[in-house]
């Protein structure tokens, strides 16, 4: 299964459409836009999806099964239309099975009808049958809702579009039905003619699920037609039915067939865990620790052969190993082998590293334990040319894991240098680790519930981007390159890692929301530029930041949570995100200008505080927070009740400087489980 839908356009069975451009050509030398879906395949192709012309053979069980969605579009006689001229337009019984069983195994179907359906030979009305659809042999007719004054140019009314927790008309509530029928029977009601129409109130497009699988019926073909594809809402409604419609990705994930080596090395760790003191050391029971310490090197040095890109990384993993053991099993010293280990220099897809330290791991444990960690480089081609192409970012490596010891069964998600026990510091860190399956999994377990509980309907795209492990892995990886690179780049009065700085916590989190919005930012510019998966970035970002943030961690200075309530307050503030009879609406279309113009408020404060002392630049970064989050009543800082030496006016400010409002502490009691089942998920 593929991060992204399969598509298979149906041009066996006399179809009036084609995804070929030089087809519609030769049907149609005069206006080829009238039978070509080549823009609509486009479409797709930009958002990623794989889409294909079938155009000979039968449609058997085990051809549809290799495709996530089938459409058929007008099937015709020749005398009525200009045709692929391939094949029959009546499918034979024996296809109508193959379609039926592929839907209801989990496959989508998209069925483009017409108006004055019965008289163009095909039998897609016996097809729809089958799923409770019927098709009436009419052409609707509407002078008072019409495109250019053409009476038989419906505009269609929208329904709810929300079907299964998606919203089918997030971004496409305009569509135009040119010389539609209109559909009965089974289904939600995407659009219906008005009430002027003759008939009137009648469904022109419909949604349902069927099985395990979704159709979608449309009584017009010729809205997603090359000449008309660019009307009104028209891509975008295209591309959200054969999205929706799509098979769902599975999210499991097969065990890993490790060695049983790995399995004992495992156990050796966890066996040596308890017997440490928190800077790693060995203070009791130093001989069963050394038989252990023992034993766990000389099963590196038989797990080493596994890696010989690490060949060097894992004698000096040994070596330090008995280097520890000869000192006494004092505080570990891994410098040597944290030297030699650069998983920045092997950025290759797939390639697997065996990973032995002693350290703490960020957001989980705080001990310098010994730890052991299978991981596996994420480095698809198209992320490799992003990157070199405009991201440059030779430090960061995107991991995922593939069996971890304990130090990891926590909320840590990195794999950093800095956190491994070493005499002195390296002159320089050289990579930085990430756990896009960890990110991953935990954005999808919050974001699934919140939306849940919320009672938003996602946007076809943003359900699948939930649904696919792929994708979301994939969007992590993108989201990270940028927002690490991002640290370093714009006008900073500070520095942008804060290293060796003790400042009040929102600069912290005005620094990494200014990462985000960034990130934001240059993935809707990589997705205008084609890049498909910086369209699920950007949803990432969104929900991420508006839902698993605010409320992940305590409330003591807590500050990617006060960057996700920051963000959510200026949506609020600014009409994009609502909150009205307990339920959450988004302005989807509203939603990047949105972040763009927070952004530019951000980039303003960093700009100006270039010109500013300290303090001015720290009061106004509390100004700019507190304009949209109501800081404690208590505050010091937002009454200007500070002392006047540094130090103590960091210690002036509160646990809690900006609480959560009254909608996060509702979401917090509702969610609070499942933020915490996601600890250790990949």
């Amino acid at each position: 299964m593929t991060a992204f839908p399969r598509v298979l356009f149906d041009e066996a069975h006399s179809e009036a459409w084609t995804i070929r451009r030089e087809r519609a050509e030769a049907m149609n030398p005069g206006h080829p836009d009238d039978n070509g879906y080549s823009r609509a395949a486009d479409i797709l192709r930009g958002l990623g999806h794989q889409v294909a012309a079938f155009t000979e053979g039968p449609l058997t069980t085990s051809l549809l099964a290799a495709q996530d969605v089938f459409v058929i579009a007008h099937p015709s006689g020749d005398h009525w239309e200009r045709t692929t001229g391939l094949g029959s337009p009546v499918f034979p019984v024996e296809e109508l099975d193959a379609i039926e069983e592929y839907v209801r195994a989990g496959g989508g179907l998209i069925v483009l009808a017409e108006c004055e359906q019965d008289k163009y030979g095909s039998n897609l009305a016996d097809l729809l049958a089958r799923f409770g659809v019927g098709i009436t042999h009419v052409t609707v007719q509407d002078p008072r809702h019409s495109h250019n004054r053409v009476a038989a140019w419906v505009l269609g009314v929208p329904g709810d579009g929300h079907v299964d927790g998606t919203d089918l008309l997030a971004g496409a509530g305009q569509a135009c039905f040119y010389r539609a029928g209109v559909l009965t029977g089974k289904g939600h009601a995407l659009f219906r003619t008005s009430a002027d129409a003759d008939p009137a109130g009648e469904p022109l497009a419909l949604a349902l699920p069927y099985g395990a699988g979704r159709v979608v019926v449309l009584a017009d073909s010729d809205l997603f037609g090359d000449d008309s594809i660019a009307d009104f809402d028209h891509a975008r409604l295209w591309g959200n039915l054969v999205t929706w419609a799509a098979r769902t990705p599975s999210a499991e994930r097969g065990a890993a067939d490790l060695p049983e080596e790995f399995a004992e090395l495992k156990a050796a760790v966890e066996e040596l865990r308890p017997l440490q003191a928190k800077d790693g050391s060995v203070p009791g029971d130093k001989s069963r620790a050394l038989a252990l310490v023992s034993e766990i090197a000389d099963h590196v040095v038989r797990l080493a052969p596994r890696f010989p890109h690490d060949a060097a990384y894992l004698e000096a993993v040994v070596a330090d190993l008995r280097k520890w053991a000869d000192g006494g099993l004092e505080t570990p010293d891994f410098l040597d082998s944290l030297d030699a280990f650069h998983p920045d220099a092997q950025r290759v897809d797939g390639l697997e590293h065996l990973v032995v330290f002693p350290m703490y791991t960020q957001n989980g444990n705080p001990d310098r334990n010994l730890e052991a960690v299978w991981i596996k480089t994420v480095w698809p081609d198209w992320l490799a040319e992003v990157e070199a192409g405009r991201y440059d970012n030779p430090m960061f490596v995107p991991i995922t894991f593939v069996d971890f010891t304990s130090g990891y069964d926590t909320n840590s998600a990195v794999l950093f240098p800095e956190t491994v026990a070493v005499r002195a510091t390296p002159a320089a860190f050289t990579w930085g680790g990430i756990f896009c399956d960890r990110e991953a999994a935990r954005f999808r377990a919050v974001t699934t519930a919140a939306a849940q509980t919320l009672k938003l309907a996602l946007p076809a795209d943003a359900a699948r981007l939930i649904a696919s492990r792929d994708l979301a892995q994939d969007a992590f990886v993108l989201w990270d390159l940028i927002h690490d690179r991002t640290h370093s780049h714009g006008d900073l009065p500070f520095d942008p890692f804060m290293i060796k700085q003790r400042m009040p916590y929102w600069l912290y989190s005005l620094e990494e929301l200014r990462c985000d919005l960034t990130a934001f930012g240059e993935a809707v510019r990589l997705e205008a530029e084609g890049v498909p998966q910086a369209r699920y970035v950007q949803y990432a970002i969104l929900f991420d930041r508006l839902f698993r943030f605010p409320i992940t961690g305590n409330r003591v200075r807590n500050y990617d949570g006060l960057g996700g309530q920051l963000l959510f307050a200026y949506l609020h503030r600014n009409d994009i995100v609502r909150w009205t009879d307990n339920r959450l609406s988004i302005d989807w279309p509203r939603v990047a200008g949105g972040v763009a113009d927070l952004r530019g408020e951000v980039e303003k404060l960093y700009r100006d505080g270039i010109d500013r002392s300290k303090l001015a630049h720290w009061l106004a970064a509390h100004d700019l927070v507190a304009a949209y989050v109501a800081p404690h009543p208590a505050s010091k800082w937002a009454a200007r009740d500070l002392p006047e030496e540094q130090k103590a006016m960091v210690d002036a400010v509160l646990p809690d400087e900006f609480p959560l409002s009254m909608f996060y502490e509702a979401l917090r009691r509702k969610l609070t489980d499942v933020v915490e089942s996601t600890k250790g998920v990949r």
